[in-house]
């Protein structure tokens, strides 16, 4: 058997892993673009900051390390560009090179991952501003960071990779500005949660600004403002986008592999698309929620390496089929930490539940332990009980 994975983060890898293990004499190749495999997209803000300090920290394994543990052939610099599906081949290209080539497959299993949401500002091809996707998009902010020592930073989003940003820009000595279209910060949450992390922000000198975006980057060739849709401007150093990630269709959008309602590809609990032999995981891939069972796109890096074990399993034969998700997230915020799992009340109510929400605060653990408040808010289907 021979299988192709195109991508080689977190649902990738994990799939090449899962698919050895099941069976050890399948040839299995790995294609990505990039020039880091299976590394962790939750550790890149904390290595613009202080708290990771080598990059190896971040990206533990390489080639060599997938060829000598589970013989699977890694080919990093290399694009995937076309699928045809009725030959069963992919089209390659050596982006080294720019050499292009052919690679035949029995099982192919998309793994292309998201890309981050690139707003149409003006100026935002700027060379100060960024975005925060690889670990390469990583070490040009923090190589910027230690080179030209800006003062002042703008984080356009407060999700959690903006919240992250901002922190650790923060922990290297910036002013930061949040900027968020939202009327609320982390919109994820209710807005009666979002309070507390808005007064973290603040209480840590974070300028927080919501209900109100970016519009333009002022400045010759790098924006030394921000000018804002209320007219507000914002002085800058350095420009941060953290506008959130669209799952990457395109190669199989072109191959006519069909996609969900959620924009993301389509599959099943076996992780199989509308084509045969191709699989899907990953945050290319559509979810559903435990909850509705209606279609959910949540691209976690949690979520990616279940999918990818689901899809190598199927791959080989195996039965293993995905549950859904919770949606959780769990990020923390200067001193909070901040989690949320199923739905917020806003969620609950706009899918028509007749809900019941309680508020519980207290300790963490018992004051001789060093108890921390903690607020916790359920929320419930009255009706049936159920948490949701």
């Amino acid at each position: 058997m021979k299988i192709i994975i195109i991508g080689g983060v977190a649902a990738g890898t994990s799939a090449a892993a899962k698919a050895r293990r099941n069976n050890e004499t399948a040839e299995i190749k790995i294609f990505d673009q990039d020039e880091d495999m299976s590394y962790s997209v939750c550790g890149l803000p904390y290595y613009i900051g202080t708290e990771v300090k080598k990059r190896e920290e971040l990206v533990p394994r390489d080639a060599a390390f997938f060829k000598k543990k589970y013989n699977v052939d890694v080919y990093m610099g290399h694009q995937a560009v076309a699928i045809d599906i009725v030959r069963k081949v992919i089209t390659v290209k050596n982006l080294r090179s720019q050499e292009k080539f052919e690679e035949a497959y029995e099982r192919l299993i998309l793994a292309t991952g998201a890309s981050v949401r690139i707003p149409s500002i003006p100026g935002i091809e700027k060379e100060n501003v960024f975005s925060l996707r690889n670990v390469r998009s990583a070490d040009r902010i923090r190589a910027y960071v230690l080179e030209q020592q800006p003062q002042r930073a703008v984080v356009i989003g407060s999700g959690f990779i903006g919240l992250e940003v901002a922190e650790n820009l923060k922990a290297r000595g910036l002013e930061v500005t949040v900027v968020e279209m939202a009327s609320q910060v982390m919109p994820a949450l209710d807005a009666d949660m979002a309070m507390y992390v808005e007064a973290e922000l603040r209480k840590q000198g974070v300028s927080v600004i919501t209900d109100d975006s970016a519009v333009c980057f002022e400045g010759k060739d790098r924006v030394e403002q921000v000018l804002l849709k209320s007219g507000k401007k914002v002085a800058a150093d350095m420009v941060i986008v953290a506008a959130g990630v669209q799952p990457k269709v395109s190669l199989a959008q072109q191959a006519g592999i069909a996609l969900g309602v959620t924009g993301a590809i389509k599959v099943n609990t076996k992780m199989q698309t509308s084509v045969p032999n191709v699989y899907a995981c990953g945050d290319c891939a559509e979810g559903f929620s435990l909850l509705t069972h209606a279609p959910l796109y949540r691209p976690m890096g949690s979520t990616a390496n279940k999918m990818g074990r689901i899809a190598g399993d199927q791959a080989t034969g195996g039965t293993l089929e995905f549950r859904g998700v919770l949606g959780t997230g769990i990020v923390k915020v200067f001193d909070l930490t901040v989690a949320h799992t199923g739905m917020s009340e806003q969620q609950a109510r706009k899918e028509g539940y007749a809900v019941v929400v309680c508020h519980n605060i207290k300790p963490d653990k018992p004051e001789y332990f060093h108890g921390q408040e903690m607020v916790i808010k359920g929320i419930t289907d009255e009706k049936t009980g159920r948490l949701l």
